[in-house]
C-alpha cells in the first residue's frame, strides 16, 4: 500500500497559506492541541522512567537506561521545535502516533523471563540503535516533530542513507530491550508500536510528498527505514 493511501487530510498552519474553508471543526485551537501533545510526551517518559530506574536499582542492567536516553531527546525537542508549515491532522495520523508513542512507556523490564541475550550484548546493539537515534535527532534540531509534519526538508547526515533515520534507531533499541526482557508483554507492545511507527513514517512522506526539495531527495534516497530492504 502507498504512503498516499495512508493519510486523510492535510493542512496548512503557516499564515502565509491560505486555509480551505471546508475544513473539519477542530476540538482544540492548535495552541491548545501543542499543549497537550507536549504534555503528554512529558507524562509518557515519566512513566518509562520510573520503570526503568527501578530496573536499574534492582538488577544492574543498562539496556533500559539507554532506551531512557533516546526517549529523553523527544522530550527535549518536542519543547523546542519550529511551528510547522504542513501538519496532518487526519484520525489516521493522530492515532498512529499515539500509538507510536505509548509503546515505549508501556514496556516493562522484568525479572520473570530470562534474556535472550548477555545485558553486555543487549547494551551493545541498544548504543547502536541509539547512537542513530542521537545524530539523527541533532542532524534535524529544531525540525523534529511528533505527528506527521513539514518543518523543513534536511537531506544531510544519517538522512542521507535513509529517510528515516531516528525510527531506524528506535527499531534497534526496541528489539534489543526485547531481548533483554521477552516478556509476552513486550512482544505485544513492540510489535504494535513498531507498526504504528513504520506507518506514521509513511504519513510524514505523504505530508512532505508536496515539497519540491522533498521530491529531489526521495529521488536521490530511495529507502524509507533499512537500506536495501525497505
Amino acid at each position: 500500500m502507498g504512503a498516499d493511501a495512508l493519510v486523510g487530510p492535510v493542512h496548512a498552519e503557516s499564515p502565509l497559506l491560505p486555509l480551505a474553508t471546508d475544513q473539519p471543526r477542530r476540538l482544540f485551537s492548535p495552541a491548545v492541541s501543542d499543549l497537550i501533545a507536549r504534555a503528554s510526551i512529558g507524562a509518557l517518559f515519566t512513566l518509562l522512567s520510573i520503570n526503568i530506574f527501578a530496573d536499574y536499582v534492582r538488577t544492574g542492567h543498562i539496556t533500559g537506561l539507554l532506551l531512557l536516553v533516546g526517549e529523553s531527546l523527544v522530550v527535549v525537542l518536542t519543547i523546542l521545535r519550529r511551528r510547522a508549515n504542513i501538519v496532518d491532522r487526519s484520525a489516521a495520523a493522530a492515532i498512529m502516533t499515539t500509538m507510536s508513542l505509548a509503546g515505549p512507556a508501556l514496556l516493562r523490564a522484568t525479572d520473570g523471563h530470562a534474556s535472550l541475550m548477555p545485558d553486555q550484548v543487549t547494551a551493545l546493539v541498544s548504543s547502536i540503535g541509539l547512537a542513530l537515534v542521537v545524530i539523527g535527532k541533532v542532524t534535524l534540531g529544531r525540525s523534529f516533530g511528533v505527528v506527521p509534519a513539514n518543518r523543513g526538508v534536511v537531506v544531510r547526515g544519517p538522512y542521507s542513507f535513509v529517510r528515516h533515520p531516528i525510527y531506524t534507531g528506535y527499531l534497534i533499541t526496541h528489539m534489543s530491550f526485547l531481548a533483554a526482557h521477552p516478556a509476552p508483554w513486550n512482544l505485544s507492545v513492540i510489535l504494535v508500536a513498531d507498526f504504528a511507527l513504520i506507518v506514521r513514517a509513511l504519513m510524514e512522506e505523504r505530508v512532505l510528498s508536496a515539497d519540491a526539495a522533498y521530491q529531489q531527495y526521495c529521488r536521490r534516497v530511495g529507502w524509507h527505514l533499512v537500506p536495501g530492504v525497505f
